[in-house]
């Protein structure tokens, strides 16, 4: 048994009662669905296609009340409330926790749907309008924006309140689903076969993001890899892109918080910067202003519109963004646990709300930036007839990019810095991913300690060789839908932790007890 801190804990490394029967059901899962990826891809398909028809509504309303929940906390007593002690500093600087927050919370997936997903919607628009018309590469874009709005990232961060409480404030030794709901369901239950469960199913929907995460994050530096060195695409040129992402990211995950991640991550949000700038001299940066001022106007005048979208009246289908809408929050939810455990682990001496609302706003006003470069570059060259990005979206939305990115000045430049970027974008996400699923599986107390140096690198193994093995078999595209999927148990799980913070801290007084001095000075004279 471990002295000091750690008094009471298991000298193992990792906590075999979760970590493995959760490796176990995802192996049982992964391999039926790669080897027979045809028949289960139609089988989850037709699964999906029913959930969108009966619940979209649900999706919808689920993503609102996040909000709605996120600006309660924020605004009422609770959001006075520090995660630690009130005395102390914040762990990050502003721009520090930021960063790290927007690398976690975008990632690579923002490159690939700003420069693609306008052209999804363009071709099946909304609201009537025509399909490849400058209104619908207005809606394109627009609802590019809103993929990366504030409803998604409070899917991420709304799961973090109750988790960095009890680790920061109550000073758990470890950072669990069960163990946040312990003033809901009581000891016996956590301690219990369901508090058990309750991690299990955390863990293997971040086990199957992370999974898949890698594989389609791989495609964004492949397909423009290949178009720089004339290649084609194979699993070989997979195989050492996954290499050394892997290499990249076992290094920063091992070096920890400060040395690794948060380093990657605002070298990077100046990387992005730069990239972006460097676009908009050589490129139509005129056009690209305008495309983007027009694409935030079109996204605030219909934002309830979009947000409320079901196209109920529509008997003959429905448009691209009910059934993508459905799948973009299902899918986030099953990372809804992951970005909320990372959240609460680096927001020590942050209040609730600065946490909340950091994580609402900060990675919204980035993605919006990046959807307005990376759209505006493709709407420009279809406009033009420079790339028939539309024709090319149809056939393979992945090869839209390097087409897109080859055909500005400089192109070679251009893709090479690009790769460079989605490379630690992708390794800032996976980094922060092995970081946490470390720390959660761990038997290390996480209130005073980091995670296992070892079991980090264990993690990240075990991530590559799952991601390798679906996509050699080429089992990824079951594997996501199957992502989505399981983004159902984790949202009874979201509005369990929701109420479990609000309980915890009712029980504690902790918004008279753990606030920093002028808030209780204000309460003293109120």
């Amino acid at each position: 048994m471990k002295g000091n801190g750690g008094k009471g804990l298991s000298t193992r490394l990792i906590d075999h009662r979760i970590f493995a029967p959760s490796l176990i059901i995802m192996i049982l899962i992964c391999v039926p669905f790669a080897m027979y990826e045809k028949e289960s891809l139609e089988l989850l398909n037709s699964i999906f296609d029913q959930i969108v028809s009966v619940f979209t509504w649900g999706y919808i309303w689920y993503a609102i009340i996040l909000v709605i929940a996120g600006l309660y906390l924020s605004f009422s007593k609770y959001g006075n409330v520090v995660l630690g002690d009130p005395n102390e500093k914040p762990r990050f600087n502003l721009f520090e926790y930021a960063s790290i927050l927007i690398a976690m919370g975008l990632g690579s997936t923002i490159m690939r749907t700003g420069m693609t997903e306008w052209a999804n919607v363009a071709v099946n628009p909304p609201f009537g309008a025509e399909s490849g018309s400058p209104e619908a590469l207005l809606w394109g874009n627009a609802y590019s924006m809103f993929m990366w709005s504030v409803q998604v990232f409070a899917i991420f961060v709304m799961a973090a309140p109750a988790m960095g409480y009890i680790l920061h404030v109550r000073k758990k030794p470890f950072m669990r689903i069960s163990e946040a709901c312990r003033d809901v369901f009581g000891d016996k239950f956590v301690n219990g076969i369901g508090g058990k469960i309750l991690d299990i199913i955390f863990l293997i929907s971040i086990l199957s993001g992370a999974a898949v995460t890698l594989g389609l994050g791989a495609p964004i530096v492949t397909y423009n890899l290949a178009e720089l060195l004339n290649i084609g695409q194979s699993f070989t040129l997979t195989l050492i892109v996954t290499i050394i992402w892997v290499f990249l990211f076992s290094i920063s995950a091992y070096l920890g918080i400060e040395k690794g991640i948060k380093r990657l991550s605002t070298l990077n949000m100046y990387l992005a910067a730069a990239f972006a700038l460097f676009v908009m001299i050589i490129g139509p940066g005129v056009f690209i202003l305008n495309f983007f001022t027009d694409s935030v106007g079109h996204l605030l005048a219909n934002y309830v519109d979009i947000s409320l979208y079901t196209d109920s009246t529509n008997m003959n289908g429905s448009t691209y963004i009910v059934s993508n809408t459905v799948f973009w929050f299902a899918y986030s939810a099953t990372w809804a646990m992951l970005h909320s455990v990372f959240a609460a682990k680096i927001s020590r001496g942050r209040t609730i709300k600065e946490m909340i609302l950091t994580y609402l706003f900060a990675p919204t006003l980035l993605s919006w930036v990046a959807t307005g470069v990376l759209g505006g570059l493709g709407a420009h060259q279809y406009l033009t007839g420079q790339t028939p990005v539309l024709d090319i979206v149809q056939e393979d939305a992945m090869a839209a990019i390097p087409a897109i990115l080859s055909n500005l000045p400089l192109g070679s430049v251009v893709l090479v810095i690009f790769i460079i970027i989605a490379t630690i974008f992708l390794t800032t996400t996976l980094d922060s991913t092995t970081y946490t699923i470390a720390s959660y599986t761990g038997t290390e107390n996480m209130s005073q300690a980091e995670p296992s140096r070892a079991l980090r690198i264990i993690v990240a193994a075990i991530i590559t060789v799952l991601a390798l093995l679906l996509m050699r078999i080429g089992g990824l595209a079951p594997l996501e839908v199957l992502s989505g999927l399981m983004g159902i148990p984790i949202i009874a799980i979201q509005f369990l932790t929701i109420y479990a913070a609000k309980k915890m801290m009712d029980n504690d007084r902790a918004w008279v007890h753990n606030v920093k001095k002028k808030y209780k000075q204000q309460k003293s004279k109120s």
